[in-house]
Parts: C-alpha cells; structure tokens; sequence
C-alpha cells in the first residue's frame, strides 16, 4: 500500500522541508477586508505580519472550502492507496471536520483524518514523523499507533504580548484586558480538550518565558530524549536566544525554530512565544 501524508498550513512546515519531506499540504486562509489570501501559498508570514501593522482592523480567518480537499484527494488517489491526514485541532478550526466530510466524497483512496489537538509545529511534529513512516512503507495503523503514542507526551505552551488579540477572540473583556495591561499580565495558554484555555497568568513576560522553559527543563532533566520546537510570532531574534541557551544546558534535546504564521498569528499577535515538545 502507498500512503501519502497531508496536512495544513498551520503546521508551519517550511515549503522546502514539505517538499523533500513529500508532504502535502491544504492551506487555510487570512482575509484583509475584501481580499482572500492562502497562508504558505499566496501569503508568507513576513509579509502578513506588514501588512497587520498597515491594517485598521485585524484580518479573519478561514478553513480550506471541502471542495478544496476533494480536489486535493482526487489528486492524491491517482498516485497513492491511502493518506494519513494531520490536522489543527477540531476545538478551534472546523478543518478537521471538513477532511472528514470530503473523504466520503472521494473514490480511489482511503482516508485516514488524525485530529492533532494541537497546532503550528507540534503539529507539523505529527506529519514529519508519519512522513517518515510512510517512506519506510510503514501500513496506516502502524502509522496512526505511532502518532497516537507521541500524543501521549506532546506539551505545548504559548503566551501573547498583546491582550487585546484575546479580547477580539473572546478570551477576555475589555475591564480584562485593561487591568492585565495595567498590571503587565502574560497569560500562559494551553490545550485542553482541544481547545486554547489559560494555565497561569503570570507577572511579565520573563517570568512567563522563564515559567514555560522551567516546565520544558522538568522533563528533560527526567532524561527523556526531546524533540523541542520554539515558535514565535514575528520575534525570531528572541527565539534564537531561546534555543541558543536551550542547547548550551542540555545538548540532549533536538530543538527547532518555527513561526505563528498568519492564521495562528491572527488570533495571538505579534511578539507571541510558544515552546512545544514530545518524547523521541
């Protein structure tokens, strides 16, 4: 059996690695008033992030059309058996749903849609490693059992420099937003049941960096072997510093840099930082 594997553009896996990784992608979209654009098609990241400074309001965002996946699938279906299917957690993007509607649409290959319960590079995480597996020509089930155990110990946490992001999400009120301005609060968010929920508020953002990297430091000091992935929103230099640090205490850890790229970047803003990881 071929297997091939697809993902979103919210995984945030650069084009090249995409590419020679031979992972397909379905993009999701950002919309500046009238204008639709493709995140890692029509849109890179630098470029969105200019274009919100420029912008009176904040763009929308969209999930791909199902007609869209079932293009996508057909194309699929003349090279490949069946297609493992890595998506943005179904808590917060009704992608996951849409690759699961557009399947039963599609004759000549067999589906297999994993929720990742999860976003940005621990999501690309799941989709480089059943990249791999299928090149080892590895079955769906062995695949979807690998991506099922690597769940069991991928953490992620994130905070935003700007609250009024949140505010526009929903996530806080505006007498919020004022007192936790006012008080330099930085949430540190996470999932939960797929969904984006607070853990701590903390005082400041070097403590709320110093409390996530605290957290990422208890299990690598418990010897397990990490994958790490630093993600930033438009602040590479302060990731960069980051990981630097990171692999000069623990050269065990395999740590990347990624980026909140549109989508993701809409709804958390510029300056955010996120550290996320699982066991090898």
């Amino acid at each position: 059996m071929k297997v091939a594997v697809m993902t979103d553009s919210t995984a945030y896996i650069p084009k090249q690695l995409r590419e020679s990784e031979s992972i397909h992608m379905v993009p999701l979209s950002v919309v500046f008033g009238e204008v639709s654009y493709q995140e890692e098609v029509d849109l890179t990241t630098d470029e969105f992030y200019r274009m919100v400074k420029e912008a009176e309001n904040l763009p929308k965002t969209s999930q791909p059309s199902t007609y869209a996946i079932e293009e996508k699938l057909t194309e699929l279906a003349v090279h490949y058996d069946a297609v493992i299917s890595i998506h943005l957690s179904s808590g917060i993007s009704g992608t996951y749903q849409a690759i699961v509607s557009a399947s039963e649409m599609v004759d000549g290959i067999t589906v297999y849609p994993f929720d990742s319960e999860i976003s940005c590079l621990p999501q690309g995480f799941y989709a480089l490693e059943a990249a791999k597996m299928a090149e080892n020509h590895e079955s769906p089930e062995a695949i979807l059992d690998r991506l099922d155990q690597m769940k069991q110990s991928m953490r992620a946490y994130f905070m935003v420099d700007d609250l009024s992001h949140l505010q526009r999400g929903g996530r806080l009120n505006g007498a919020q937003v004022l007192v936790g301005s006012l008080l330099q609060i930085k949430p540190i968010l996470h999932f939960v049941d797929k969904v984006i929920v607070p853990f701590e508020k903390i005082r400041t953002r070097k403590k709320a960096l110093n409390r996530i990297i605290g957290m990422l430091e208890e299990d690598i000091n418990g010897g397990k072997p990490l994958h790490v992935a630093i993600i930033h929103g438009n602040c590479e230099e302060a990731a960069l510093v980051i990981k630097q640090d990171l692999e000069e205490k623990h050269p065990s850890i395999e740590c990347h840099i990624s980026y909140f790229g549109p989508v993701i970047g809409t709804h958390l803003g510029q300056g955010s930082i996120g550290i996320g990881w699982y066991t090898k």
